[in-house]
Formats: structure tokens, sequence, C-alpha cells
């Protein structure tokens, strides 16, 4: 069994059931996705629409060219980096999720995308938690802006928050970083349902990487973001 097979295993013996492991192939080679699909990892997490695209396509060819186009047909790729409006179509027909809505603007456009093309797509708002002033995000009066304005969305459902912490060693400043992003999905939880952008869906929290999902994971997060751990280190 390769190391990939072993630690997709481990975590999915881990996490517990209703926690959703991304398994972030990003900068790693398709061979490297697949030996994670055959350990039986579904959910795989990239941050560039070229990347994205190239690696459904490869495995389009890859399936029909043994026969059996099912094959990995069950996919479900989350982006979750930076997204410019001008590079929707190679990654909104293809996504189940887009963790990263950083901003109104992109926001917009995936609303305007969706409703030309008759599909609906997941997202997550982007809450700026870290220190890093270079990280994107929202501010939570901007969260609640979104979610609480007159401005309905039709062809975006809102499902919850993604977060990243501070990149630092010190426990204590990713749990305060964590626990703002909890708070306020908890602070919103109680309007769920009563408007239009606020649906009874909504709720899920994304946080947590191979540096510290276990501390994201005791504090409640519904989805961990795991990569290094699982492929190792980049390949840029």
């Amino acid at each position: 069994m390769s190391s990939i097979a072993e630690t997709i295993h481990k975590l999915h013996t881990e996490l517990p059931p209703d926690v959703t492991l991304v398994a972030v192939s990003k900068f790693h080679p398709v061979a490297a996705v697949v030996e994670a699909y055959r350990a039986g990892q579904r959910v795989f997490g990239e941050s560039r629409p070229q990347e994205l695209l190239s690696k459904v396509l490869a495995l389009r060819e890859s399936a029909s060219a043994s026969g059996n186009p099912e094959s990995y047909s069950d996919i479900r790729w989350h982006f979750i980096g930076h997204l410019q409006t001008n590079k929707l179509k190679m990654v909104l027909p293809y996504v189940s999720m887009v963790e990263s809505v950083d901003s109104l603007h992109l926001l917009q456009a995936i609303d305007r995308w969706g409703s030309g093309n008759g599909k609906t797509t997941d997202v997550l708002l982007e809450y700026h938690i870290a220190s890093e002033e270079t990280k994107q995000g929202f501010s939570a009066d901007e969260i609640r802006e979104i979610l609480f304005s007159g401005t309905q969305y039709s062809h975006v459902r809102i499902r919850g928050l993604m977060g990243m912490a501070t990149f630092t060693d010190n426990e204590s400043v990713i749990r305060e970083d964590f626990s703002r992003l909890v708070t306020l999905r908890d602070r919103l939880l109680p309007e769920a349902g009563r408007h239009p952008n606020l649906h009874g869906g909504f709720g899920q929290l994304s946080f947590g990487m191979t540096h510290d999902y276990k501390i994201a994971v005791s504090m409640g997060a519904d989805i961990v973001r795991i990569g290094t751990l699982i492929f190792g280190e980049r390949n840029y």
C-alpha cells in the first residue's frame, strides 16, 4: 500500500464520520489523485483553475480509455483558492463547491454565471480570521451585509463559512482565530431560513489544514482541507 493510501485510510478512521476530508491535490500530479481515489477518497481540493480543468479532463480521458466512463464520476471537486472572475468557466462547471468566495464582486459573478448556465453553486464565504493582512476574506460585518441585505442570489447557495488561521505554531493563537469563525457562524444560525441568502442549509464550517486540523476538528469543523500530510511537499 502506498503512503498516500495509508494516510487516507488513517484519516478516514481518525476523523469523525460527519467531518468531510478534502484532499488538497493542488500542485500534485493526476497519478496522486488516482492513488487517493483508489484508497476511497472522493473529495479533492484545487486552487488554480487551469490545474483543476486539466485534472478533470485527464481523468475523463483515462476513464474513457479504460472503457469505464463512470470511473471518477463520483469525485467532488472543491475550489479552495483565489478565483478570478475571468476564470469561472474553467471552474464552475466541474466543482461541487467554491470554498473561497472572498469578495462581493466574485459572489455576484458566480451568481451571474449560474443564471446564464443553469447551475446553482454551493459556496462558502471566506472570513478573514488570521493576523496576516495578505490573506483574503471578508470582515464579519461584510458577511452580515451579504446575508441580510435585500440583494438575493438565486444561483448561489451560501452554505457556510471558511477560514484560515494565522500561520504559527502557537496553538492559543490558532484557537483564537478558529473561535472567531465558530462564533460568527453560531451567531448567524438562529436566523437561518428567515432570509433569502441565509437558507436552512447554512452552517457548514471549513477550517483546519495539515498543521492544525486536529485543533479544528476538536472545535467543530465540518470540513478540513489536508494536502501535505497526504501527498507530501508540493511539486511546484
